[in-house]
């Protein structure tokens, strides 16, 4: 990706600032831990620009970019509606058929899905949104297929995401397919994002992110451990080892805190940390599942579709082909 890849987002009055921050935290920040790695271009446009906007609690905002800024950038990136029952502005519909038209990405996070649903470009497509709205886009877009159980969906020029925080997970999964896992990882850990989110959409996250750097607490310690040593058998009595804490009092603490099984978790980031492997290009799916830790390539494929809901192949050609 080019250092003057533009990433354009929308801010309107009425909105909520928590998706929009997300959009300025990931690609607006500098980046001085990646050295001389190229990042975006982030400009804030609204459909009036210079006009004072309302956000929620009491704040205003003044974009200085307007539509004619959104339809020229590279990715444009919608947070939200004001009304989700409400009309989407003809103006914003054309600005959003334009930049498509123009090959730009066209992304939605949260309730932002009924602003791309309005230029029906999703027709015949497969979306999601906040499970509070999807069956308000559904019965409002008949031809969209909406799935309201998964965080995000990629269909490769639009992406759609579930409600506010899945906005995080779509984010880093285009920093991830822009940039590569190594750097997607740093942004997730300044982000200080959770290890693994578990629950009904867990298996539909991109891929588990590594925790930060260990304190006092015993089981962060015995993460932090563990993966510095994937590629060692490990066990549930070496963890607790690590933390040091019995075992009993490990398994309650870390799935605590963690909200699955230490094991599980092994498992998860076994498999984030074969993706960069995966990613390169080099090495059988063999070697790559012996380099993380697996104690066979079958295994491996079985726990990375469990995961992924692909294959290792077919993840490996998926990135080379969108590299290409």
């Amino acid at each position: 990706m080019s250092a003057t890849h533009e990433v354009a987002v929308l801010a309107f009055d009425g909105m909520a600032p928590f998706e929009l921050g997300v959009v300025v935290e990931v690609f607006g920040l500098a980046r001085p831990e990646l050295g001389e790695q190229p990042w975006y271009d982030l400009r804030v446009c609204a459909q009036e620009p210079g006009r004072d906007l309302r956000v929620v609690g009491g704040v205003t905002l003044r974009a200085e970019y307007g539509l004619a800024e959104l339809a020229a950038a590279d990715t444009v990136i919608v947070p939200g509606v004001a009304e989700v029952g409400g009309e989407v502005s003809p103006e914003l519909v054309a600005a959003l058929r334009l930049a498509h038209s123009r090959g730009a990405r066209l992304v939605s996070i949260c309730s932002g899905a009924f602003a791309v649903a309005a230029t029906g470009l999703l027709d015949g497509r497969r979306a999601t949104t906040h499970w509070r709205y999807a069956r308000t886009l559904a019965e409002r877009h008949p031809e969209i297929d909406v799935d309201p159980d998964v965080l995000y969906v990629d269909n490769g020029d639009i992406l759609s995401s579930a409600g506010s925080a899945a906005g995080i997970d779509l984010c880093l999964y285009l920093v991830r397919s822009d940039h590569g896992a190594a750097v997607a990882n740093t942004v997730a850990r300044r982000f200080v994002v959770p290890p693994h989110r578990e629950g009904g959409q867990a298996q539909f996250i991109e891929a588990a992110v590594r925790p930060v750097s260990p304190d006092s607490d015993g089981v962060a310690c015995s993460m932090a451990w563990a993966l510095e040593r994937l590629h060692t058998p490990l066990s549930v009595p070496m963890l607790a080892r690590a933390a040091s804490m019995s075992e009993r009092s490990y398994l309650r603490h870390f799935t605590r805190r963690t909200g699955t099984s230490p094991m599980r978790w092994v498992v998860a980031q076994r498999v984030a940390a074969s993706l960069p492997l995966l990613e390169s290009g080099e090495g059988s799916v063999g070697e790559v599942s012996a380099a993380v830790g697996f104690d066979s390539a079958a295994t491996y494929r079985h726990h990375f579709g469990r995961e992924m809901r692909t294959t290792p192949t077919a993840y490996r050609k998926a990135f080379v082909r969108t590299a290409g």
